[in-house]
């Protein structure tokens, strides 16, 4: 028995916002010769003539079981924080609507994206990208020339990609949106990034570190030089993991600097610089400043060069906690990252006192979550479980997941302090070091990812990356 689908297509969500969806209970099914049919639990003639004069066309009503509607509900139209949004026209606050519905809902990414003969929006969710508006192309240009005023960004420019910055102010509170444009075949792709302002609400007991890992972690960010890297892909929540750390290092004793691109949280008490590489203003040449601006604690929104790297050594050396965030698959992987920048193995070993590695995963909705046994097909080639775990959980979909099956993210770490036996393997340029974690008890991503599946936090499908390698 085919299981239904409750997805309908972009055009015909858009027709209707959540709250119209919601209010009267309808789904769009099609709209053709100037009329549009909805699925509904009721037929009857006084719903139709009130939905003929709210959207100003001929209405024609389908009978749908509640489940259903409550399932069609679920997966198309997620209701925003403030459940006041309304259909989306291509009128002068069209661009407004968006930013604000995708804030509602969370997202952390729009993207606009041009193709021949329409364009699309997608929202990113909890990592995942959907797609939520598709528009004429004929309305495309108007949309991006306003995001780039916004963004003072050259609207003559169409050549070349561009970056800016957008403040809103509304009230759902201050929050920064980071724009970046990009030529492509059809027109400019842009994505816009949804900056939180407020680091306040950042709890690093709340981030996803198990009891020993988060003893070990602020163990360590307590010794008053040498460098802490987190590494990980984009989006990972590195920079959320940074932020955490610097509220518990924050106090009026310390002076802390920071060089980011963008500034994604505010804190106050931390002189934070946004990187402007077009004047010069960069990683390496603001961390030589900041070496004589006194301070104690330094953070780098990212490692990228030999430069910034070999300047965040000095920095540490001559006696700062140095903190900042490295793309590798793996803690021990920093190492060698950082051997390909030509820093010397002694340099590292003297100065690194933990490397941590961590991944953002979703977390399985409880209310619908499905045990299930363990096949072998569900599994990575060459992986075996761990024989204690004969069972994994599935994810299934209900209303208050929206039908995806997950809900909410929690991040899980892999953290390696660098002890004396660490510092010979370093200085012997050693890479395997698979024995070494064991001894020390240190639990990998993958054994962490083992253990999310064990207690049904997550499933094997979220993780299947991880468990590969």
């Amino acid at each position: 028995m085919e299981t239904q689908d409750y997805n309908i297509a972009v055009s015909l969500q858009q027709l209707i916002s959540a709250s119209q969806a919601y209010h009267y209970r309808i789904i769009p099914v099609s709209n053709v010769n100037d009329s549009i049919t909805f699925k509904s639990e009721s037929v009857h003639e006084t719903l139709k003539k009130e939905l003929s004069i709210v959207f100003n066309t001929n209405i024609n009503l389908i009978v749908e079981t509640s489940e259903n509607i409550e399932k069609y509900l679920a997966t198309n139209f997620r209701k925003t924080a403030s459940n006041k949004a309304e259909a989306l026209h291509y009128t002068e606050d069209f661009l407004e609507k968006i930013i604000i519905a995708a804030k509602d809902i969370g997202s952390s990414d729009i993207h606009f994206e041009p193709y021949e003969h329409s364009c699309r929006i997608r929202f990113r969710l909890d990592g995942k990208l959907k797609e939520q508006y598709i528009i004429p192309a004929s309305e495309y240009p108007v949309i991006i020339n306003k995001i780039k005023i916004k963004a003072q960004l050259d609207i003559s420019e169409k050549r070349l990609p561009q970056d800016g910055r957008i403040t809103i102010n509304n009230i759902q509170g201050e929050f920064d949106i980071r724009v970046s444009s990009l030529p492509t075949l059809h027109g400019e792709k842009i994505v816009l990034r949804i900056l939180s302002k407020d680091a306040n609400h950042i709890n690093i007991e709340e981030l996803g570190f198990s009891k020993d890992e988060l003893y070990t972690y602020k163990e360590i960010i307590k010794k008053p030089n040498g460098i802490i890297l987190i590494s990980g892909p984009t989006g990972s929540g590195k920079t959320t993991t940074l932020y955490a750390t610097l509220k518990l290092l924050n106090d009026a004793e310390t002076n802390i600097l920071t060089i980011e691109d963008p500034i994604e949280y505010t804190l106050e008490g931390i002189n934070q610089v946004q990187l402007k590489e077009n004047i010069g203003l960069d990683f390496s040449s603001t961390l030589r400043t900041f070496l004589r601006q006194d301070p104690d604690v330094i953070m780098v929104g990212e490692i990228r060069d030999s430069k910034t790297a070999n300047m965040a050594i000095r920095a540490a050396l001559t006696g700062h906690l140095v903190l900042s965030t490295i793309h590798t698959n793996s803690a021990w992987a920093t190492i060698s990252r950082l051997i390909d920048m030509d820093i010397p193995p002694f340099l590292i070993a003297s100065t690194l006192n933990m490397s941590v590695a961590q991944r953002l995963v979703r977390k399985l909705c409880n209310a619908c979550k499905k045990e299930a046994s363990i096949h072998k097909a569900t599994l990575p080639k060459g992986f075996s479980m761990p024989k204690d775990v004969v069972t994994h959980h599935v994810a299934v979909g209900c209303n208050a997941c929206y039908q995806t099956g997950y809900l909410g993210r929690k991040a899980i770490y892999e953290i390696i302090p660098i002890d004396t036996g660490l510092i010979n393997q370093i200085k012997q340029n050693e890479t395997e070091i698979s024995d070494y974690l064991i001894e020390k008890n240190i639990h990998t991503l993958k054994d962490n990812a083992i253990v999310l599946i064990k207690d049904g936090t997550t499933s094997i499908d979220e993780v299947y990356a991880l468990l590969s390698n």
